[in-house]
């Protein structure tokens, strides 16, 4: 079928033809696997058309207020709760949780958090235990370094992107305030929060 767009049902007697994309997600290295003999090779080179690596959470880091914001619109309209936001300090403290279950450890967690707190601001206190003492010491935590190393580029303007969102973030979205926090003038911060495309975390 996905060579030639066309099968036949168990049963069946009659060809029927299809316009499908098939998108397919692992978290495994499916060329390794090919080489060890646990993943078919002719399946493989019929999915591998057009590869899209998407980073773990912890590559990606600063992208963490966003799905949190998504987490408790959507959960508050779900279970009926009305939590309003979460803190700076709690939000800082999740940004140093390593994630090694990605984006769905994240989900998991804001809908215990959620369904708990049931209304306000979610704060440290709320957090699990092993997250309250995650405030961080430095703003940034350098990415590991893979076997295929690592743009250098991709991981500076991560990081300028993430101190832009924390001076934000503390002076409450006066770009004047967060420009002197991080001694720029308020244009050079706009551009760079447009080049970013940062947006207050409601």
């Amino acid at each position: 079928m996905l060579e030639e767009q066309k099968f036949e049902p168990v049963g069946g007697c009659r060809t029927i033809t299809v316009n499908v994309r098939i998108i397919a997600a692992t978290h495994r290295d499916l060329e390794e696997e090919v080489q060890k003999g646990n993943f078919r090779e002719d399946l493989f080179y019929r999915l591998y058309v057009i590869p899209i690596k998407l980073p773990a959470l912890r590559e990606r880091i600063t992208d963490l207020p966003y799905f949190v914001s998504h987490f408790i619109d959507k959960l508050n309209k779900k279970k009926k709760t009305a939590v309003e936001s979460i803190s700076d300090a709690a939000l800082q403290s999740l940004m140093q949780h390593s994630w090694p279950g990605n984006v769905r450890e994240l989900a998991n967690l804001m809908e215990r958090l959620v369904v708990i707190k049931g209304d306000g601001q979610i704060d440290v206190g709320d957090l699990p235990p092993k997250m309250r003492n995650n405030a961080p010491l430095h703003p940034f935590v350098a990415p590991e370094i893979s076997g295929d190393g690592i743009c250098l580029n991709t991981a500076v303007s991560e990081f300028e992107k993430r101190l832009i969102y924390q001076s934000l973030e503390k002076t409450k979205w006066v770009k004047n305030k967060a420009a002197q926090l991080l001694h720029v003038k308020r244009t050079t911060l706009v551009e760079k929060i447009k080049r970013y495309e940062l947006e207050k975390c409601a």
